[in-house]
């Protein structure tokens, strides 16, 4: 692959997905949040472009991707990274979903296992019935008719206070600001309407579940229900994180996921315990799923 480039796949319903290529090494498919662009990666795609081929992608209604005005869907998502994995001649890749782009790593993992050597999922849930919603005061925040306060109420979900002191923006996981309304909820309603619980019992990759243990955006109580379904799944909770923990955290969180991922390099299923509950102290266990 290319050490950089930036080109576009098309699907099978005639969408152009516009994707990124950088660095060098076994490849690693990045798929970002809600509303987002290829640009939620910005802050750490280089640390990983040291040792992996990054692939991140437009969503389709983001960045330079078509924007169809019809429903979306976390699983029609998971088929668009497909048919950039094809047009990359990519027919195996590490795969590293956050928030969304978690969700719609489940999908990838679950219906196309041939195409995900291990899986990395970052402050996601399960969605569905089983899920951990956020409050009902987060929800009210997120919705304030006054922009600038529910753009501060969104900031202070992702970044913890300290961190916002010092780090004034411009921030590039609060959404693509070109992407047209009528994108904006599509995207709303398809990760709103994911629901992958029954199928995550299915995902044979090694996994690994990463969540802050400050996340009300996508509350933490999420991950040991995605570790404790997924088969031998790993998890892991970063102290003091809130929903970008991948960035403000990025000193920890990185090299946690590539030592996962070297060491399913030595190993197909690595060398994990069988359930979350395997990592006492990190969650309650009456916060796993069956």
């Amino acid at each position: 692959m290319p050490h950089a480039a930036i080109a576009t796949a098309t699907t099978v319903d005639g969408t152009r997905i516009a994707h990124r290529t950088e660095g060098a090494g076994p490849p690693l498919l990045l798929l970002g949040g809600q509303s987002n662009s290829h640009r939620w990666w910005d802050p750490v795609r280089a640390d990983f472009a040291a040792a992996r081929t990054t692939i991140s992608l437009d969503y389709r209604g983001t960045g330079g991707s078509d924007k169809p005005d019809r429903p979306y869907s976390t699983q029609e998502f998971a088929e668009d990274a497909v048919a950039v994995l094809d047009a990359l001649g990519v027919g195996r890749a590490d795969v590293y979903g956050t928030s969304m782009g978690g969700r719609v790593a489940q999908w990838l993992a679950a219906r196309h296992p041939e195409r995900v050597r291990a899986l990395v999922l970052g402050c996601t849930s399960p969605g569905g019935a089983h899920a951990i919603e956020r409050a009902p005061e987060v929800r009210r925040s997120l919705a304030a008719a006054d922009p600038r306060a529910a753009r501060a109420a969104l900031l202070a979900l992702m970044y913890t206070p300290g961190w916002l002191a010092v780090h004034r923006g411009p921030f590039t996981t609060i959404g693509d600001p070109a992407m047209p309304p009528y994108a904006r909820g599509r995207h709303l309603v398809a990760s709103n309407k994911h629901d992958a619980w029954d199928v995550l019992p299915s995902i044979a990759a090694p996994t690994l579940v990463l969540h802050g243990d400050d996340d009300l955006l996508n509350p933490t109580a999420n991950a040991p229900l995605l570790a404790g379904r997924i088969p031998g799944a790993r998890l892991e909770l970063i102290p003091g994180a809130r929903h970008a923990y991948f960035e403000e955290f990025s000193a920890v969180a990185t090299p946690m996921v590539l030592d996962f991922l070297g060491s399913s390099d030595a190993d197909p299923r690595g060398d994990r315990p069988t359930r979350a509950d395997a990592f006492p102290g990190r969650v309650p266990p009456e916060a796993l799923g069956p």
